[in-house]
């Protein structure tokens, strides 16, 4: 098997409301779609993506530049591959455009990898299981009002769920507190909730949010404070006994490292746009576990759950809705896991309606 061609599309999926964070404002994510067509008619498909499409053209034009290092090369030689495109970005960087391109490429090889042997990617990297628990991620932002997370959080118990996130990092911790406590009201003592501040508060302000919610039985706090600050998030995890789940801004196994060795987090979160594909994902897994440290995996829910069904310490993944209207299969959630799909490759395809739908070009 061959890739004879690399074909992009670019589209920008809309959300069903404009939603803020404590350092976000999003209103759709805008997506570099990356088929590799194959002289067996296969088709490999990775992504990545931009908030509000900022800036997608040049991530497209990174992936585009890597053309030459994929076509009329086994997709089955995935590792080097990824070597020669390493190499490549030396003199630009191991983070930003270079690693996102990398990425999708990487995932779209390892999706031919599992469709040519017609298994689902995780038999192939080594199953443990079929499903995953995870939690809500598409809701309960900042920009809502006390009520409206109310009737969310209930609408995610409806939808399956037994765990949510709650963004915070509101100027004021007791306006944190009372939203988040809101919640924990309405989906009662059994549900896990999980907060988010999205580095938006200092070491002292994450700590004291931190000790309040800690009273409402909140599972993590995540990036409390600057991703350049791991000496700081180190300080809050030490200060609490809530588990401080962080590392979706990491780039690289590096950064992963880098995480670990300032014992800056409980939980990893590795990201697979700025982890740098599937062969990347399963070093920072494999590192982690070797720290015996747990991850949790950062939105790109359909493509990261080849990782979660096969890498032992993966305790959950992030449901993000955001990017399913781009895909034929839906994910199946049942008593708060994801069923991890059973079809070849990633198990999930591009939908050519949805690319008419939001094409850019």
């Amino acid at each position: 098997m061959k890739i004879t061609a690399l074909k992009t599309h670019l589209v920008d999926v809309p959300l069903e409301r404009p939603i803020n964070t404590a350092i976000h404002s999003i209103r759709s994510v805008g997506c570099v779609l990356v088929n590799l067509e194959t002289d067996v008619g296969l088709v490999g498909q990775g992504y990545l993506f931009t908030i509000n499409a900022v800036r997608l053209k040049s991530f497209h034009e990174m992936v585009k530049g890597f053309e030459h290092q994929v076509v009329g090369r086994d997709p089955h030689y995935v590792t080097g591959i990824g070597a020669s495109i390493w190499s490549e970005i030396n003199p630009t960087g191991y983070a930003g455009v270079t690693v996102s391109a990398l990425s999708a490429i990487d995932t779209a090889c390892w999706d031919l990898v599992g469709k040519a042997a017609e298994r689902p990617l995780h038999h192939i990297f080594g199953a443990c299981r079929d499903r995953v628990r995870t939690y809500a991620s598409g809701g309960l932002w900042l920009s809502q009002t006390i009520d409206e997370l109310v009737d969310e959080a209930e609408r995610f118990l409806q939808q399956g769920f037994r765990s949510m996130k709650v963004r915070v990092g509101l100027p004021n911790a007791a306006s944190d507190f009372e939203r988040v406590s809101a919640i924990r009201q309405v989906v009662g003592a059994d549900i896990e909730l999980l907060t988010d501040a999205n580095q938006a508060l200092t070491p002292k302000r994450a700590i004291r949010l931190g000790r309040m919610l800690e009273e409402l039985n909140v599972s993590w706090l995540e990036e409390p404070v600057s991703v350049h600050d791991l000496a700081g998030q180190a300080d809050v995890r030490r200060a609490l006994d809530m588990p401080i789940a962080s590392g979706e801004t990491e780039w690289t196994r590096y950064g992963i490292k880098n995480s670990i060795e300032a014992r800056a987090a409980d939980i990893l979160m590795p990201d697979l746009q700025r982890i740098g594909g599937l062969t990347e994902m399963r070093r920072a897994a494999a590192l982690a576990e070797a720290y015996n440290m747990p991850i949790s995996t950062h939105i790109f829910t359909e493509h990261s759950l080849s990782i979660a069904g096969s890498a032992a310490n993966c305790i959950s993944v992030e449901h993000m809705p955001w990017y399913a209207p781009l895909f034929n299969e839906e994910m199946e959630i049942i008593e708060g896991d994801i069923i991890i799909p059973l079809r070849p490759g990633c198990g999930f395809t591009f939908s050519e309606t949805a690319i008419a739908r939001y094409s850019l070009t």
